[in-house]
């Protein structure tokens, strides 16, 4: 099933085309990592498949009115700030908001994104006064409590320690495989070779390679579009990808 189709989408600053003429589907059951060097046009790139940047082409998703779109995606902004002394629960329970359930369905709702976090002891706490990466967790949290078909999540595990960065990814990859589509912008290539099934990659608002991690991040794309030379192998578990230098001018 198809979640999100984009056709040539452009999302301009200005006259300057940031998202320059974009095209894929997401379907259910994937997990897709969004990468490219800082100013590539990743976020605007969701922020426009959402509607909520003014763009060109079309978007499946921005097409829908507010209140099934809300209901069918969910998003997770790259500005995070906790402006007010909430508790951790009522915080997630805020992704609620879109669906018309009884209030058992919420707190069931509530306590999966928790779990599924790690974050079910810290429940009652206030969110302004737990750490920066915490405060991370808990606002992904608020987004899988939303439960919808498709999350969009830019840069969702900055600022999270490794053994976060990885729960998190593993969160990511058991709701694709759930039959949830994700699409996530990262700029940790060894997370998003090894836990993302496919690798959209951008360069200068352009899509400039879609497909498994394997074929995205070869030796000729990572020179040209990052300027880096790494180590790319499959072991006995999983993918392995190490950056170890910058390409030199020549």
């Amino acid at each position: 099933m198809t979640l999100l189709t984009l056709t040539d989408l452009t999302v301009r600053r200005g006259d300057c085309p940031v998202v320059d003429g974009v095209s894929f589907t997401l379907g259910a059951g994937e997990f897709v990592g969004l990468i490219g060097p800082n100013g590539a046009g990743k976020t605007s790139l969701l922020r426009g498949a959402l509607g909520l940047l003014p763009h060109e082409g079309h978007s499946s998703v921005a097409e829908l009115p507010p209140g099934p779109r809300s209901r069918h995606v969910a998003f997770l902004p790259q500005a995070r700030e906790i402006a007010w002394p909430m508790q951790v629960a009522d915080l997630v329970r805020l992704g609620r908001h879109p669906h018309d359930a009884r209030a058992k369905a919420d707190a069931d709702a509530v306590d999966r994104a928790l779990r599924r976090m790690g974050l079910a002891d810290y429940a009652p706490r206030l969110a302004t006064q737990l750490s920066g990466g915490e405060q991370a967790r808990v606002l992904i949290a608020r987004a899988l409590a939303q439960e919808t078909p498709l999350i969009l999540a830019d840069e969702p595990v900055a600022g999270l320690d490794p053994a976060a960065q990885i729960a998190a990814a593993r969160v990511f990859a058991d709701l694709a495989g759930e039959g949830h589509a994700v699409l996530a912008s990262l700029h940790d290539l060894g997370l998003a070779a090894r836990h993302c099934t496919r690798l959209l990659l951008m360069d200068r608002g352009r899509l400039v390679a879609d497909g498994p991690p394997s074929e995205v991040l070869t030796p000729q794309n990572l020179r040209d579009v990052f300027g880096i030379t790494a180590h790319f192998q499959t072991g006995p578990e999983g993918p392995i990808f190490q950056p170890l230098d910058r390409v030199r001018p020549q």
